[in-house]
């Protein structure tokens, strides 16, 4: 049923969208992984699902496991209930034992979604949970204008994986100033992905010319 579904969503993208994935191959065939990616919409975790590789797992807020239909289908598909705001310690553990069973993860650090497209700050959720689970990061952006209409063009741009054990200690307990490195790294990454190189400006090329 999983790859089932998953096949009905990617055929659903591409009719709806000009879907085009970039970076496919900079993800690693021989490990789960975590998949950190920009947010801007409720189409985000599907579409990401299917562009991806593998079986995944993702939280999804306990509020939509009340119906339980709806709540049958979603953790079939991999997904499991987190209380926002409540400081779920449990959830972290949830996440590192299916990282082990064969499921990747898929994480937005920021948070909540995007108003103008721009990538925010982030939290340390995904780097806390990549030191515990000795998982590398993948980073992910999602581009396309200011709204998703009738084939719109969207990318999914997977960027390299990053290594949780360049930033800080793996294990039960990493240090928490060494896992805003790994946190800001992988930020950086995705805002690179979905922004671009920064404009250099016409002072700034001149000086450089100059040295």
């Amino acid at each position: 049923m999983y790859y089932l579904v998953k096949f009905v969503v990617r055929l659903y993208f591409r009719l709806m969208y000009k879907l085009r994935i970039e970076g496919k191959d900079n993800i690693p065939d021989d490990s789960t992984v975590i998949y950190a990616c920009n947010h801007r919409s409720n189409a985000d975790p599907p579409l990401l699902g299917c562009a991806a590789k593998g079986k995944f797992a993702f939280m999804a807020k306990e509020e939509l496991f009340r119906n339980k239909l709806f709540a049958w289908l979603i953790r079939s598909l991999g997904a499991f209930p987190v209380a926002r705001g409540k400081g779920d310690t449990a959830v972290i553990d949830t996440a590192v034992e299916r990282l082990g069973s064969n499921r990747s993860l898929m994480i937005f650090p920021e948070g909540t979604r995007s108003k103008d497209g721009k990538v925010g700050r982030g939290h340390t959720g995904a780097a806390l949970i990549a030191a515990r689970a000795g998982k590398p990061v993948i980073p992910v952006g999602i581009c396309y204008g200011e709204k998703l209409r009738f084939r719109t063009p969207l990318t999914v741009k997977f960027g390299k994986p990053i290594d949780p054990a360049e930033y800080c200690e793996t294990g039960d307990n990493p240090n928490p100033r060494q896992l805003v490195k790994l946190k800001n790294r992988y930020m950086a990454d995705i805002k690179l992905l979905v922004e671009g190189e920064p404009e250099t400006s016409a002072d700034t090329k001149e000086e450089s010319a100059d040295e």
